[in-house]
Parts: C-alpha cells; structure tokens; sequence
C-alpha cells in the first residue's frame, strides 16, 4: 500500500537537513529544509544516501491574463458605458476559470471616442477579441480594449439565433434573414482562425 500523500504549503519546515537534502520548491534555512510551494511533498533516496526533499505542485499554474494580452471573451452584460464579458481564452489557451473583464465605452475603438455607442458595438453572447490594458483585482475586473482594426467582435448571433457574417467594420448581417446589426467587427487575422 502507498504511503499516504503530505500536502504542504510555503514556508512549512518539513525536515532537518541531518534527514534529507533540499530538492525542488524547497529551501533551507537554520538546519531545516522548508517547502517553497503548496503542494506534495516526496522523498526519493538512492544508493543510500540521504533521501531528497522536494515539494511538487499538482497541476500546472493557472495561467492568467497579462497587460498586453489578446484574450477571447463573451459579453455577458452592457449598459450605456461599458460591456462586462467573461475572459475564456488567452491567447489560444482556455482558461480553467472565467475571469471577469470590462470594455469601457473610451475603450470600443481609436477614433470618434466620444461617438461610440455600446449596443452598437456589443450584445450579450457575442464573442470578442480584446487586449487587456489593466489589471484587476479582488473588487474591480480586468480592464480590456478592442481599439485596434484586428480586436472586435468575432463571433455574434441574430435575434433568430443564427451566427451572422461580417459585412463592414461596424455591421453584421444575418444569413436567414438579412437584418443587419451594428457591432464592432474584428478584422480577425489568419493565426486566430481554426483550421
């Protein structure tokens, strides 16, 4: 039978450095070996020698979006200054988590700041391409952009629940029924299309 799992979080002392040497997400400090990391605790030894401490995490670290950032999200909310979306994707990795995101209305596009309209550019359940300019934190959202040609709506739905097709930088039109719907249209490049 395996022995059972130690879990163990950062600064926890695990062991005197008379009964192993320091391996991985460890430190010593005053004779003592203490763990760097939360999370698993292992002691491999070979050929007698003192066994080595190290301190493994479970999975790999949550990836998390960066200023800089293109991101995928999905609007879940608008009012007249700003859009609220779920960040799903950075990059073209998904995101264990949603994180929670705000497009203000001086953030829609480059030019003509003052004319932006929110409902023209989003609706609820579109997805959109956006940069992150600002981090967030325990109270407020991150902060996203989609002032460049490339950023934008990429994926939008009609009132009849059809994905519509792009028709300029500020339309979208449905196929079934030909109703055209204003949003900020991303000029979407080849690398962020699936194949």
């Amino acid at each position: 039978m395996a022995p059972p799992v130690r879990y163990c979080i950062p600064g926890e002392r695990l062991c005197n450095l008379e009964e192993g040497s320091p391996g991985s997400g460890t430190y010593t400090r005053h004779g003592y070996i203490f763990s760097s990391l939360a999370g698993c605790l292992t002691k491999r030894s070979e050929n007698g020698a003192l066994p080595v401490v190290s301190v493994m995490r479970e999975t790999e670290s949550q990836l998390l979006p960066d200023v800089g950032a293109i991101v995928t999200c999905k609007v879940s909310s608008i009012n007249s200054r700003f859009a609220k979306v779920h960040i799903l994707y950075v990059g073209s990795t998904p995101l264990k988590n949603s994180f929670r995101g705000t497009i203000r209305k001086e953030d829609v596009r480059a030019t003509e700041k003052d004319k932006v309209e929110i409902y023209k550019s989003f609706r609820p359940g579109d997805i959109v391409l956006a940069k992150v300019i600002s981090l967030g934190d325990a109270q407020s959202n991150y902060l996203l952009t989609t002032a460049e040609n490339e950023l934008g709506v990429v994926v939008a739905h009609s009132e009849s629940g059809v994905q519509m097709v792009p028709i300029s930088w500020c339309e979208m039109q449905c196929p079934k029924t030909h109703t055209k719907e204003f949003r900020k249209v991303a000029r979407v490049q080849p690398e962020f299309l699936q194949t």
